[in-house]
């Protein structure tokens, strides 16, 4: 049990004795410390509720609080209760901590089976900056999902299926260089599209051929079959190259091909429970009328006022769309993996689109506490969309090439002797780290600037901050004469500078489980942070190796459990220390 859990239970039995049932207790950490560490304006809330005095109530519910142990309780203002914490207690609590393999976090109270989607790049294309978001987002929502015991299934729902490839197909017949494709399928089968694209424009008979294709292909046409089969394992193999790279992995590549043959039986399901009506020869999903209009995601409001904004499920020429496979895809993962919550890591503009699936799918019978985690756009240093000067997006191997390569241009001058193939592999370590972390510092809903030169400081809110944070305490180590044994120190913190590390420490346990209410990694990263700063402030207020006897045992645990949680935190980001730097 974290502190904060500590206090919320003991303010719910004082306010439970005070008032005669049980009631909310919500305790947060002070925004300032001369204050205390904790505070609760439940007093408050509860003196609006009863129309009684809230400080009169709050000196009744610090009466009867049960504080030994950990600190005391005092009133603050018009009728909050601080709590200050003892020294004694953020010790016994940081041993308790670095002894424990899961660093204080406790285990979620109800393990669910969580299926996450995210990532979800289209086949014969190169993943771009935009896929950013999504894929270290989704990422690091599984790893912090799974480590608090949910069971989490991860699945990268690519774009396998679809027109593009009426145009990849006549490409491949016609222009396709085997060689170039063998050797970098990626970029060849961008080539292929874009010339047949172009030609198209130009040509309606090249147009009408590649339409020729794709209907052979959904007729199941045994050659163009095997040449799609084939365009979609070598983009596999190319986009997995990437997510290697990434430390980045799924369960499951369920694309959209994968539910073809249940998506006209869906249909008619659809229409047999009225779900779906005919309207001008394609079937469409419309309101349920349960809703205000203004929540309804199936009206719209338009000059003329409400009208209806249906999502179309077979187009007029028997054609399935994105939203067919989308409940499709409700479906088979409600009841083939049981799910309890879905969730879909896809940008901000996507919201109407998914209001859709999860309202129709509810009346459908198919609920699975669905979540849309939305984000906002990677900007260019002009505050625009991030795109090459030709207008193209810009690519995510080139993002991560470009970040490993100014990696290895700082490191090397920091540090010019270390040796090329350890050098090689920190610049590895710190530029996709610091790719990862400048994407996940962010509220997930705020456009940011990718910039260079910020997201590599050594300074600063950054990984690299962070990493050398973690190096400069395990170099602290290779200077002992003998290995450090923390097991049964006991720690003492006598400094201001040393208690503030041990009240930062302990609140992993507090920050960790919160990052999933409203799926925010960014609140790890700026835990991960002020952690790091107040290490820096013990480190220049408190000798370590310069001390003697329990003194330097005390500080070379909270060194010890500093680095433990700094490289564990980032783990959760998925992304690695160095050793060195």
């Amino acid at each position: 049990m974290s502190l904060l859990q500590d206090i919320e239970n003991r303010l719910a039995a004082a306010l439970e004795s005070v008032v005669g049932e049980k009631l909310a207790a919500p305790v947060v950490p002070a925004a300032d410390l001369r204050f205390g560490d904790y505070q609760s304006n439940a007093a408050m809330a509860l003196a609006k509720q009863r129309k009684t005095n809230p400080r009169a109530l709050a000196e009744q519910i610090i009466a009867a609080m049960d504080m030994d142990g950990i600190g005391s309780a005092e009133i603050a203002g018009p009728g909050f209760i601080n709590f200050r914490i003892d020294a004694s207690t953020f010790a016994s609590r940081a041993a308790a901590q670095l002894a424990d393999e899961r660093l204080g976090v406790p285990l979620a109270a109800e393990r669910k089976t969580i299926v996450i989607d995210f990532s979800a790049p289209n086949v014969a294309k190169p993943m771009h900056v935009g896929h950013i978001r999504s894929t270290i987002l989704g990422d690091s929502l599984a790893r912090i999902a799974r480590f608090l015991g949910h069971h989490v299934i991860t699945d990268n729902h690519i774009g396998d299926w679809g027109t593009q490839f009426g145009m990849i197909l006549h490409g491949w017949k016609t222009i396709l260089d085997e060689d170039k494709l063998e050797g970098d399928p990626i970029p060849e089968l961008v080539r292929v599209y874009r010339e047949i694209n172009a030609a198209a424009k130009d040509d309606p008979a090249v147009m009408e051929t590649c339409k020729a294709e794709l209907v052979k292909l959904q007729a199941g046409d045994e050659e163009n079959l095997k040449i799609w089969s084939r365009c979609v394992e070598l983009s596999k193999m190319g986009l997995q190259k990437i997510y290697d790279r990434l430390d980045v992995t799924f369960d499951h590549w369920l694309g959209e091909s994968f539910y073809n043959d249940r998506l006209a039986g869906l249909v008619d399901e659809f229409i047999e429970k009225d779900l779906g009506r005919i309207s001008d020869g394609a079937v469409c999903v419309f309101s349920g009328g349960e809703l205000p209009d203004d929540k309804d995601p199936f009206r719209i409001h338009r000059e003329e006022g409400w009208t209806d904004n249906p999502a179309i499920i077979r187009k007029a020429d028997g054609g399935f769309l994105y939203a067919t496979t989308d409940f499709a895809t409700v479906e088979y993962r409600i009841d083939e993996w049981k799910a309890d919550e879905i969730w879909y890591v896809v940008g901000a503009p996507q919201q109407m689109h998914f209001r859709q699936i999860f309202d129709a799918s509810k009346r459908w019978g198919k609920d699975a506490g669905f979540q849309h985690i939305a984000f906002g756009s990677i900007l260019g240093e002009d505050r625009k969309l991030m795109k090459t000067r030709s207008g193209d997006n810009v690519q995510l191997v080139d993002v991560l090439d470009e970040a490993v390569e100014r990696a290895a241009a700082a490191i090397a001058g920091k540090n010019p002797d270390l040796p090329a193939d350890e050098a090689k592999e920190i610049a590895e370590i710190v530029g996709l780290g610091s790719v990862k972390f400048a994407e996940l510092s962010q509220n997930r809903m705020t456009d940011y600037v990718f910039s260079w030169d910020r997201m590599l400081a050594l300074q600063g809110d950054t990984a690299p901050y962070l990493q050398y944070s973690h190096v400069r305490i395990r170099s602290i180590f290779r200077k002992l004469d003998e290995p450090f044994d923390s097991a049964g120190v006991e720690l003492t913190l006598d400094s201001e500078a040393e208690v503030h590390l041990a009240r930062l420490l302990i609140r992993y346990a507090e920050t960790v489980p919160a990052i999933l209410d409203e799926h925010r990694p960014n609140l790890l990263a700026n835990y991960l942070l002020e952690l790091a700063r107040a290490f820096h402030s013990f480190f220049e207020a408190c000798p370590v190796l310069k001390s003697d006897g329990p003194l330097r045992s005390s500080r070379l645990a909270l060194c010890e459990l500093t680095s433990k949680v700094l490289a564990h935190g980032l783990g959760l980001l998925g992304i690695r220390c160095p050793e060195r730097m």
